[in-house]
């Protein structure tokens, strides 16, 4: 063995590279759709769901700064919420209002 092999033997002569074809154009969107909606074949889209009403933010500066977290039914909330909104007063208000009329009314279930 006189020599070492040139593991870069291959690589003196550059390999000759050829180019990419250019590719087609996509036909618009707006086409591809109504041929779509032409031959009656479905979009694989989901549909998309109704936006529900959003109710208006409020918005209140009461100095109130605790947090009551509570779970109740989708129908007590709706009831909380639109007394509040027919009374324009923040909820914590409406809780406080709710709580001293139960004192006045003396009722408990124990």
């Amino acid at each position: 063995m006189s020599g070492r092999v040139d593991p870069f033997a291959l690589l003196k002569e550059p390999t000759a590279f050829a180019t990419k074809p250019k590719l087609e154009k996509r036909a618009d969107e707006t086409v591809i759709e109504d041929i779509a909606r032409q031959n009656n074949f479905p979009s694989r889209q989901p549909p998309k769901p109704e936006a529900k009403p959003q109710r208006q933010q409020r918005r209140y500066r009461t100095g109130r700064n605790r947090h009551l977290g509570i779970k109740t039914t989708e129908e007590t909330q709706r009831r909380f919420y639109k007394m509040a909104d027919e009374r324009n007063i923040p909820l914590g208000e409406l809780l406080r209002l709710a709580l001293d009329a139960l004192e006045r009314a003396g009722t408990s279930n124990a």
